[in-house]
């Protein structure tokens, strides 16, 4: 795969449409060409405390953020015609389908490659396990603030450069 979006959401609470933060890195010929990251007031607007734990935001941080339909007109057009890559794909595009039916906004039907999948497909059993982080260092890449969106969508960047 040499042209395509990674992407990476953080909720604010059990709900998928809590997104608060979004990663994207563009990939194009093989190469990122451009990153973009956001914070974003999540719906519903309140913290679980485990979300909090995990990535370490809160409404301390989102709630003078921009809600996601106004982030979202700075993605689409960096995304636009790219398949999109997560790890843990079910979870990002789940969390996009999930935060489009809040705003009422129409879904456009993005294309989704899982780098965990194809991770337990190319690794195998030569893992621990197939978390982001580990996958990520398998690949040569180093992890250093894993939880944040963007940290998070450049090591699937480079996850999916190596075995997509």
């Amino acid at each position: 795969m040499r042209d395509f979006a990674a992407i990476d959401f953080e909720t604010a609470n059990e709900c998928p449409s809590s997104v608060c933060s979004v990663g994207v890195v563009v990939v194009r010929g093989g190469v990122i060409v451009d990153r973009f990251y956001s914070l974003i007031h999540p719906e519903p607007e309140y913290y679980q405390w485990f979300c909090r734990q995990v990535h370490g935001l809160g409404p301390e941080d989102t709630d003078d953020a921009p809600v996601f339909p106004r982030v979202w007109e700075k993605v689409e057009p960096l995304i636009e015609g790219l398949p999109l890559v997560a790890h843990n794909s079910p979870f990002d595009e789940g969390c996009l389908k999930q935060v489009f039916r809040v705003y009422r906004m129409d879904y456009p039907d993005y294309e989704f490659h899982d780098t965990l999948w194809a991770s337990r497909r190319y690794y195998g059993k030569r893992l621990p396990n197939h978390r982001l982080q580990t996958v990520a260092a398998a690949c040569g890449y180093d992890l250093r603030n894993h939880h944040h969106a963007l940290a998070d969508a450049e090591a699937c960047a480079h996850i999916a450069m190596k075995i997509l």
